[in-house]
Protein backbone atom coordinates (compact mmCIF):
# COMPACT_ATOMS: atom_id res chain seq x y z
CA UNK A 1 0.00 0.00 0.00
CA UNK A 2 1.06 3.57 -0.54
CA UNK A 3 -0.22 7.06 0.17
CA UNK A 4 -0.84 9.18 -2.87
CA UNK A 5 -2.58 12.19 -4.31
CA UNK A 6 -4.04 10.74 -7.50
CA UNK A 7 -6.02 13.85 -8.44
CA UNK A 8 -3.85 16.63 -6.94
CA UNK A 9 -6.58 17.46 -4.40
CA UNK A 10 -7.38 14.47 -2.13
CA UNK A 11 -5.33 11.97 -0.12
CA UNK A 12 -5.61 8.32 -1.20
CA UNK A 13 -4.41 4.89 -0.12
CA UNK A 14 -3.33 3.06 -3.29
CA UNK A 15 -2.99 -0.71 -3.61
CA UNK A 16 -1.32 -2.60 -6.45
CA UNK A 17 -3.03 -5.05 -8.77
CA UNK A 18 0.50 -6.38 -9.25
CA UNK A 19 3.87 -4.83 -8.42
CA UNK A 20 3.87 -2.73 -11.63
CA UNK A 21 0.24 -1.60 -11.71
CA UNK A 22 -1.17 0.61 -8.92
CA UNK A 23 -4.74 1.40 -9.96
CA UNK A 24 -6.94 0.75 -6.95
CA UNK A 25 -7.17 3.99 -4.99
CA UNK A 26 -9.38 4.75 -1.99
CA UNK A 27 -9.98 8.36 -0.94
CA UNK A 28 -9.09 8.71 2.75
CA UNK A 29 -9.23 12.51 3.04
CA UNK A 30 -10.96 15.27 1.10
CA UNK A 31 -10.64 19.02 1.69
CA UNK A 32 -13.29 19.94 4.25
CA UNK A 33 -11.79 22.61 6.49
CA UNK A 34 -10.87 26.19 5.55
CA UNK A 35 -7.14 25.53 6.02
CA UNK A 36 -7.12 22.70 3.44
CA UNK A 37 -9.71 23.75 0.85
CA UNK A 38 -7.39 24.02 -2.15
CA UNK A 39 -5.54 20.74 -1.77
CA UNK A 40 -4.17 18.09 0.57
CA UNK A 41 -1.09 15.90 0.63
CA UNK A 42 0.96 13.76 2.95
CA UNK A 43 4.29 14.83 4.46
CA UNK A 44 6.38 11.68 4.30
CA UNK A 45 5.85 8.10 5.40
CA UNK A 46 3.19 7.12 7.95
CA UNK A 47 4.40 6.45 11.50
CA UNK A 48 3.34 3.19 13.15
CA UNK A 49 1.90 3.78 16.65
CA UNK A 50 -0.10 1.61 19.07
CA UNK A 51 -3.22 3.58 18.09
CA UNK A 52 -2.72 3.27 14.31
CA UNK A 53 -0.77 4.82 11.45
CA UNK A 54 -0.07 8.51 12.12
CA UNK A 55 0.10 10.51 8.90
CA UNK A 56 1.29 14.12 8.94
CA UNK A 57 -0.52 15.99 6.19
CA UNK A 58 -0.31 19.38 4.60
CA UNK A 59 -3.25 21.49 3.57
CA UNK A 60 -3.34 24.49 1.28
CA UNK A 61 -5.99 27.07 2.05
CA UNK A 62 -6.80 30.66 1.09
CA UNK A 63 -3.89 32.89 0.04
CA UNK A 64 -1.86 29.68 -0.61
CA UNK A 65 -1.36 29.35 3.17
CA UNK A 66 0.15 25.91 3.77
CA UNK A 67 -0.35 24.27 7.18
CA UNK A 68 0.32 20.85 8.70
CA UNK A 69 -2.39 18.52 9.94
CA UNK A 70 -2.62 14.86 10.95
CA UNK A 71 -4.65 11.72 10.26
CA UNK A 72 -4.79 8.46 12.19
CA UNK A 73 -5.42 5.39 10.02
CA UNK A 74 -6.27 1.82 11.00
CA UNK A 75 -3.20 -0.32 11.65
CA UNK A 76 -4.64 -3.39 9.87
CA UNK A 77 -6.53 -1.42 7.22
CA UNK A 78 -5.02 1.99 6.43
CA UNK A 79 -8.07 2.80 4.31
CA UNK A 80 -10.01 3.22 7.59
CA UNK A 81 -9.69 6.74 9.01
CA UNK A 82 -9.81 6.65 12.81
CA UNK A 83 -9.47 10.39 13.29
CA UNK A 84 -8.18 13.70 11.99
CA UNK A 85 -7.40 17.08 13.45
CA UNK A 86 -10.07 19.75 13.31
CA UNK A 87 -7.45 22.54 13.43
CA UNK A 88 -3.94 22.68 11.95
CA UNK A 89 -1.15 21.01 13.89
CA UNK A 90 1.24 23.77 12.78
CA UNK A 91 0.58 26.97 10.83
CA UNK A 92 2.74 29.91 9.70
CA UNK A 93 2.93 32.71 12.27
CA UNK A 94 2.57 36.36 11.28
CA UNK A 95 6.36 36.89 11.24
CA UNK A 96 6.79 33.85 8.93
CA UNK A 97 4.46 35.12 6.25
CA UNK A 98 7.15 36.64 4.04
CA UNK A 99 10.27 35.25 2.42
CA UNK A 100 11.34 33.02 -0.43
CA UNK A 101 8.21 30.84 -0.04
CA UNK A 102 5.86 32.96 2.06
CA UNK A 103 2.94 31.77 4.17
CA UNK A 104 4.08 28.14 4.33
CA UNK A 105 5.09 25.54 6.91
CA UNK A 106 5.97 22.15 5.47
CA UNK A 107 7.85 19.00 6.36
CA UNK A 108 8.99 16.12 4.15
CA UNK A 109 9.06 13.66 7.03
CA UNK A 110 8.48 13.14 10.73
CA UNK A 111 9.53 10.67 13.38
CA UNK A 112 8.67 9.62 16.89
CA UNK A 113 11.59 9.85 19.30
CA UNK A 114 11.29 9.28 23.04
CA UNK A 115 7.50 9.31 22.74
CA UNK A 116 7.49 12.74 21.04
CA UNK A 117 6.59 13.68 17.50
CA UNK A 118 9.52 15.40 15.77
CA UNK A 119 8.84 17.52 12.67
CA UNK A 120 12.09 18.60 10.99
Amino acid sequence: MALGRQDIVNNFVVTPNDIRVWREATVIQQPMRPWELMQLGNCGSPLETEAGWLVITHGVGPMRRCTLGALLLGIDDPRRVIGHLQEPLLAPQDDEREGYVPNVVYSCRSLIHGGRLVLP
